[in-house]
């Protein structure tokens, strides 16, 4: 078999997790360096494979070949402009996160080199998941990502982690053995139809009843909605992000739980189309309730990484949204807004780790007076919430925006309520600043060092590519939208969104 571009960069992680773990345990600063080397090679394959995708269409990174013949599985990969997307962000911040990672590992339950091995296992798993074109090879991917987002969680970070990892691992398992029933019944219902199979383009082509349809899609959503995650599968979130180690807390929100609204979009909309739009009144409400629900609750933490959990359960509600508004706009909103979220989610949980990194607490209380001992860890904290906030100007502006016209194009209440979200989102990123870096200096804080220069260079790619894809878009949207048009041809819905001229830049 021939290896595509697609699998080795998939190959490629997976080689320098099992290199890294082969580095003796007293040489803990090379496998450091390993485990970084490879993740860097992965972010220059992937520009590579992302800018001829851009050139060149999609023809040159499909693969398919026979896997399990009985079962009609095949080891297929293909890309679309949401799949290269989302690919593009995990291999950015899988080195931004072992930059920044470089000491967080030090006191785990395990060595340092598992850590950046497990790092590296959940990118190779990752890349996977958004390139898999067999459903049965995106569900063995799907739950083999669990595994090293268990033992990070579970072997660094806080004195819950233990705790917050059983819960994620039980949330996602659950999620994971409903959409296992639907798999087996994509099985059944190919079978009917002639020979077996879980290849996309040959499911696409189905009749499928339309009672069928609904349940299957109901255990396809399901444990989407669980990865996303909506409320009210979403409590295993603020435990796991809240005692997880920043960097792990990123690849988390940032990578993890894209793999809900990824999957509502290839498979929930790809496969399902018509259980799709008559699931869109309820799927809208939950999303609405996320928004409202996440952003009250993030004003009430008195925890920084707890908080900026509950603000990406915000965030994920307005991403879900833009998905089941089924519209172009908001559907091509939703897609940016994964991207951007990554890219604004990673900012503020690293810098907050940064924080917390020096003052050995993440309770809000103990601090106040930071922007006076140290201004550039201050001023990069207020920038990062100023994004996660959608200010204009900044990446995640253009993808709230998008969302929410075209969801008002065709559910008007919804749209008008959901407004509501920015302003608390305003009100609970204000509100931690304020508390943690304005106001007399409080005991404890006065030696706090500034950032130094290895944490400046893990934020400064997400600070330039925030500002330059928050003044001009078009390269990503670009790319996403032949996909959305696909998407959208497949769902059949008349697209009355009147469409905003993004491609040329973010007045």
């Amino acid at each position: 078999m021939n290896i595509g571009w697609l699998t080795l960069l998939l190959l490629l992680p997976l080689v320098g997790a099992i290199a890294t773990m082969l580095v003796p345990r007293a040489k803990a600063l090379l496998s450091k360096q390993v485990a970084l080397g490879f993740s860097l090679v992965t972010l220059v394959l992937t520009a590579i494979v992302a800018i001829g995708y851009q050139r060149n269409g999609a023809g040159d990174y499909n693969e398919t070949h026979t896997w399990i013949k009985a079962f009609g599985a095949h080891y297929a990969l293909g890309l679309d402009g949401v799949g290269v997307v989302l690919v593009v962000l995990t291999a950015l911040l899988t080195p931004i996160v072992l930059i920044a990672s470089w000491n967080d590992a030090e006191h785990g339950r395990w060595s340092e080199k598992s850590f950046f091995a497990w790092v590296l296992a959940l990118e190779a798993l990752s890349i996977g998941v958004f390139s898999a074109t067999d459903v049965f090879l995106f569900y063995v991917l799907f739950e083999a990502t669990l595994i090293p987002m268990y033992f990070l969680i579970g072997g660094f970070g806080g004195p819950q982690r233990s705790y917050a990892a059983v819960k994620f691992l039980l949330y996602s398992l659950l999620g994971g053995l409903i959409m296992l029933a639907a798999v087996v019944g994509l099985y059944v219902v190919s079978a009917k139809h002639g020979a077996p199979s879980y290849l996309l383009t040959d499911l696409m082509k189905l009749d499928i009843s339309q009672n069928t349809e609904r349940w299957l899609f109901l255990g396809f959503f399901f444990a989407f909605a669980v990865k996303a995650p909506m409320v009210p599968f979403h409590t295993w979130l603020p435990d796991a992000a809240g005692e997880a180690t920043p960097g792990t807390s990123v690849l988390l929100v940032g990578i993890l739980d894209k793999i809900g609204t990824f999957g509502m979009i290839r498979f929930c909309l790809g496969l399902f189309p018509n259980a799709s739009e008559w699931a869109t009144p309820v799927v809208l409400v939950l999303a609405l309730i996320s928004v409202l629900y996440g952003a009250l609750l993030a004003i009430g933490q008195t925890d920084i990484k707890r908080l900026i959990a509950y603000t990406s359960i915000s965030h994920f509600g307005f991403i879900v949204m833009g998905i089941f508004a089924l519209t172009s706009q908001g559907l091509t909103g939703s897609t940016l807004y994964m991207f951007n979220h990554g890219l604004s989610t990673a900012a503020l949980f690293l810098v907050a780790g940064y924080l917390i990194s020096r003052r050995g607490s993440a309770r809000i209380a103990d601090y106040g007076g930071v922007e006076k001992v140290a201004p550039v860890l201050a001023g990069t904290f207020l920038f990062a919430g100023l994004s996660s906030l959608a200010l204009p100007g900044l990446s995640p502006f253009i993808s709230e925006f998008m969302v929410l016209a075209g969801t008002f194009s065709r559910h008007k209440v919804i749209a008008v309520i959901a407004v509501l979200g920015i302003v608390l989102a305003a009100l609970y990123i204000l509100l931690m600043y304020q508390r943690t870096m304005t106001g007399p200096v409080r005991d404890g804080i006065e030696k706090l060092k500034d950032l130094n220069a290895r944490e400046v260079l893990a934020i400064a790619p997400l600070v330039v590519l925030i500002i330059g894809l928050g003044i001009f878009p078009k390269p990503v949207v670009d790319i996403i939208k032949p996909a959305i048009d696909s998407t959208m041809q497949r769902v059949g819905v008349t697209d009355k969104a009147p469409q905003i001229p993004v491609t040329e830049g973010q007045k």
